[in-house]
């Protein structure tokens, strides 16, 4: 499921950014930090952290989720797709809710 992801965001410590911002360390942090990336004015002063549950509501639909963001993905309406997303990007990342 993260291959549609993938085209666009990495989730390696040393991977870097491309159309998207390196989703690597993104639970726990504040939204539109990621170091070298240019985000939207949206994302900027989007004024939240990155958790499981934020992350679930943008993957629903981005644009409902923060209007006036760049991502020109249109979002996963199943819900176990944006689970199993969550899912790989936590273990690749090597994200804990206990850490």
């Amino acid at each position: 499921m993260f291959r549609r992801c993938g085209s666009c965001h990495t989730v390696t410590a040393d991977g870097g950014n491309r159309v998207g911002p390196n989703l690597h360390g993104i639970f726990g942090s504040e939204a539109g930090t990621v170091e070298g990336f240019d985000y939207s004015m949206a994302l900027e002063n989007a004024g939240f952290v990155w958790t499981p549950e934020q992350l679930d509501g943008w993957l629903a639909n981005p644009r409902d989720f923060l209007p006036g963001n760049r991502m020109s993905f249109v979002g996963l309406r199943e819900e176990t797709d944006r689970r199993n997303v969550i899912a790989y990007i936590m273990h690749e990342t090597g994200y804990s809710p206990d850490n």
